[in-house]
Order: C-alpha cells, then structure tokens, then sequence
C-alpha cells in the first residue's frame, strides 16, 4: 500500500496549494476516484467547489469540464448534438462537455428531471447513447455535482435513483479563520498557481491502485457490525425508506478505498464510521413527521451508528 499512501500525500499537497480544506474532504475524494465512483456537493457557492473539481483533474492528468444547470438545459447541452455542415452536405456531432475525465454539474437540481435523467446512464455504465451511437466516456470518469441547500425556487428534487448513483455525498464546509485568511491573498496567485499543479499520477498507476482496494481485509466482525447498522437503518421508525443493498456495497468498497488510502491491508471501525453518512445521507428518506420534528437523514444515521456496538480494534 505504500505507493498507494504516497500518492495520496503527494495529491494532498499539490491540491492543498490552491485549495484549503479538511484532508477529510480530500480522502473523500480520493475515495470515489479509487472506486470509481460519483460525488454529490451540498454547498453553498464560492466555497471552491469548482477549484477543487479543477485541481483534481490536474492532479490525475485528466480533462475537465463544468457546466451549470438551468432549467431549459437539454441533455444533448451535456451529452452533445449533431449541427448540418453545408460545405459537406452532412451533419458533424459535437462532443458534448460529459466527455471529460472530471465533468463538474453545477446546480444539479435546478436541471429539469429529464436532463438529470441524461447523467444517469453515464454515471453507471461509464457510456453515452447518443443519436442512436453509444460511445465509452474517458477511464477515469467522475461526476463532481453540486446542490444549493439555501435557494429551492426554480430546482427539481433530484429522483432517487439518480441519488442512489453517486457514490459519497458530503459538504466541504467552511474554511477556517486561518485558512479564511490566506484565502484572501489567493486571488492574485491561484490562477497561476492552478496552471502548475503537477500531475501526480498516471491512468495504469491508477489502475493498479484500483486493483489493490480490492485485496483490502474486511475483518468477518466489522463484516456483520456494516449490516447490523444496514438492518437497523431499515428497521427504524424515523425512516421511510433505509439503506438499500447497494448501499452496503458502497460502503464496503469505501472503506477498503479508505482503509488503503491510510496505508492498511485491513478496515477498521473509524473507516467506516468516516464513511458512514456520506455514503447513505442521500439514499435513506425520512417520514414526514420525522421531519416535523427537525430530524435530518445525519442526524438519524448519527444515532443509528451510535446505538450499535463498535468491534473493538483488539479483536480485529
């Protein structure tokens, strides 16, 4: 796993130099790129979502693209379109801006739920069906979206199975007063600073990370603590709709991504207690009077992870 570690520091430095944030944040990150997987931002603008989407496509040495959402964006806006070519007689497609390695969605709920719907197949099959034609999208592919908490005129609630697609969904948070501070000078130097970001990894390099995640031990107790909390999220009376068996999959394979990250062969309790609400807060759905009563889906899967006894470390 040391390559592996050492990638991630490496990242964490050349990302850190033009975005502040928790090293949290950045595993987290780290974690879907490893599995492959999808990441839904809920934040505010100007927190540096798009500057981090950036940095992270610079790092992998890949392409990146970013479009906003608006109502009367259509899906051929993202997936691309044909234009008649009169010096030809034909009709020349356009690459649409999904063909990228890291396509940032910004405002995602504020596309109509028929464009939402255009990311669905990219986003689980890693292709597009396009006029007709399928093509495979770039290896790695990551879809960054973001979602407004504050403003909810003029979004489309995001279907659930288009929720249940993204891998990890998280807020970034605010900056601290220290990081606040050296963020002020950063306008004079970011772009710059952007531009020479180094690569930090290769696509086979990345591959063979991949391939490793897989070898990751998950101890038979920490095995039977994920579905006793699964079990316990579906039995629980402020939810309408608990984890889904996908979601233990996703959690799984997060913690080894996690777990390897750190520089272990092996998962243990606080990789998945770090992974436990931004894998399910999108997929469970509360009842209403759960909601009356100020309940959150972090709030309810905080008690549940909390009602459930830890394996201890020595036992593993």
């Amino acid at each position: 796993m040391s390559n592996l570690t050492q990638w991630r520091d490496i990242t964490h430095k050349e990302i850190s130099k033009v975005y502040l944030g928790t090293s949290l944040s950045l595993d987290l990150l780290l974690t879907a790129v490893l599995c492959g997987g999808h990441v839904l931002l809920e934040d505010v603008p100007g927190v540096g979502k798009t500057l981090l989407a950036k940095a992270l496509a610079k790092t992998l040495g890949g392409t990146f693209n970013r479009i906003q959402c608006t109502p009367d964006l259509m899906p051929s806006d993202i997936l691309g379109y044909s234009v008649y070519n009169p010096v030809t007689g034909g009709f020349d497609f356009r690459e649409g801006p999904i063909m990228a390695h890291v396509f940032l969605a910004d405002e995602i709920n504020r596309a109509s739920p028929r464009t939402q719907s255009g990311l669905l197949q990219a986003m689980a099959e890693g292709e597009v069906t396009r006029e007709g034609h399928t093509d495979a999208l770039p290896d790695p592919f990551i879809v960054l979206a973001t979602e407004n908490p504050v403003e909810f005129e003029g979004t489309f609630p995001l279907p659930e199975a288009q929720k249940d697609r993204f891998l990890l969904s998280f807020s970034l948070g605010m900056p601290t007063r220290e990081q606040e501070s050296l963020i002020m000078d950063y306008w004079e130097s970011q772009k710059d600073a952007l531009s020479e970001l180094k690569q930090t990894t290769d696509f086979k390099d990345l591959s063979n990370f991949k391939s490793q995640i897989r070898k990751v031990h998950l101890d038979p107790k920490i095995r039977e603590w994920i579905l006793d909390l699964v079990r316990l999220s579906r039995e629980d009376s402020s939810l309408s709709l608990g984890i889904s068996p996908r979601g233990t999959q996703a959690l799984t394979r997060s913690s080894r991504a996690l777990a390897a990250l750190r520089g272990r062969d092996f998962v243990i309790p606080e990789d998945v207690k770090d992974l436990f609400i931004p894998v399910n807060q999108k997929r469970i759905i509360l009842h209403n009077t759960a909601s009356l009563r100020g309940q959150s889906p972090k709030t309810v899967l905080g008690r549940i992870i909390m009602s459930v006894p830890t394996p201890a470390l020595r036992d593993i």
